[in-house]
This record gives structure tokens, C-alpha cells and sequence, in this order.
């Protein structure tokens, strides 16, 4: 068996693995760091869509501006806060900072938690005041724009709920410094699609 076992050596790769050693952990941190970037154009195509539909709709007599209640203004600083907390939690994970990690992570979650039971607030008042989707196109984009963000802002919670849990529960903070490094990026992007969705809505 060891005779065959030589014959189905490729030395000139164990060679170059004996040359140039790598962490387990970089090609997984490299396609991981890449498959969110991939994701990251695809939402970023898809609002891109949305928002050419919305300004040319916009140009038709049917379109009645939505008032945008004021409490949207505290929802966008609840998610700068998120997006600073997260921040906070990966200069901390790079540090070795395990309790400051916690502590933002958990602030971050948290904030994007209010803010989007803040969002499903705004809507049940709306609806209340006769704002219905169906009744203005200016509705339905606000709707809908608000739900396709909130809906990724749902995703990337899960996401961080696990690594939350998995700090808490007593996990190193190295084994989940790739998760919250990525986290991060997502809740800052998100944070500037809101940034564009609401300076959108506020000029429609």
C-alpha cells in the first residue's frame, strides 16, 4: 500500500506547500470575503433598479408624495448607532478585545432591532391613516423599499445572533473575529443604501 501511496504522491505540490505555508482559515476568510462582496452587487444592482423605477414613476400625475413621518429621522440615527457599534466590534475583535466585542455586538443587534420594530411601527401608522399601498404609487415604492431593505437587515441579524450567542456562550473571540469582520461590512452598507432610500424618499 505504501508503494502505491508514493506513486499517487505529487511532490511538486508538496513542495510548494512545504514552501509557502498557509493558515487553514485564509482561503475559507478569502471566499467568504468575496461571496459577500458578490452578494453585496447584487443588492446594490436590485436598489439600483428599484430607484430608476421610482424617479420615472415619479414624472406621472398619479404620483401623490408620501409625507414621511418625522420618526424616520430617529430610525436613521438608530441605524448610525448600530453601524458605529459594529465598528466598535470589529477594532475590538482585532485588538483581542473579547468583552468590548460582546458588548458592541450585542449594542449593534440591539439597535437594528429597534430600528426595524420602529420601521413596522411607521407602517401600522400609516396604514392607519389611510396611506395603503394600493391607493398611491408613492405608497407602494415606500413599502416596498422599506421591506426589501428591512427584509436584509433581517438576514444579516440572524448572522449575528449566532456570533452574539457563540461570544456569550464562551467562544475566543478569534474564532468569530472573520463573522463579525464581515458583519460589519454588510451593516455599513446597508446603512448607506438607507442613507440613498431615504434621501430618495424625501425628495419624491
Amino acid at each position: 500500500m505504501s508503494f502505491f501511496r508514493k506513486l499517487a504522491t505529487k511532490p511538486w505540490l508538496e513542495q510548494d506547500t512545504m514552501d509557502n505555508p498557509r493558515p487553514a482559515d485564509i482561503v475559507p476568510a478569502e471566499t467568504a470575503k468575496v461571496g459577500l462582496f458578490v452578494f453585496l452587487a447584487v443588492i446594490t444592482f436590485l436598489f439600483f433598479l428599484f430607484f430608476v423605477a421610482i424617479h420615472m414613476r415619479a414624472d406621472y400625475e398619479d404620483w401623490v408624495a408620501l409625507s414621511e413621518p418625522s420618526l424616520l429621522w430617529v430610525n436613521t440615527l438608530l441605524l448610525i448607532l448600530s453601524s458605529v457599534a459594529m465598528q466598535g466590534a470589529r477594532s475590538a475583535s482585532r485588538k483581542g478585545e473579547t468583552n468590548a466585542v460582546k458588548v458592541n455586538v450585542t449594542a449593534g443587534g440591539v439597535l437594528t432591532v429597534i430600528f426595524l420594530l420602529g420601521q413596522l411601527f411607521i407602517w401600522r401608522q400609516l396604514i392607519d391613516d389611510g396611506y395603503y399601498a394600493a391607493s398611491n404609487p408613492a405608497n407602494a415604492a415606500f413599502y416596498l423599499l422599506t421591506f426589501v431593505h428591512g427584509a436584509h437587515m433581517l438576514g444579516g441579524l440572524w448572522v449575528l445572533g449566532k456570533t452574539g450567542f457563540g461570544l456569550w456562550a464562551g467562544r475566543r473571540v478569534e474564532s468569530v473575529a472573520l463573522s463579525v469582520e464581515l458583519c460589519t461590512t454588510y451593516w455599513h452598507y446597508l446603512l448607506l443604501v438607507w442613507l440613498v432610500v431615504f434621501g430618495l424618499l424625501l425628495s419624491t
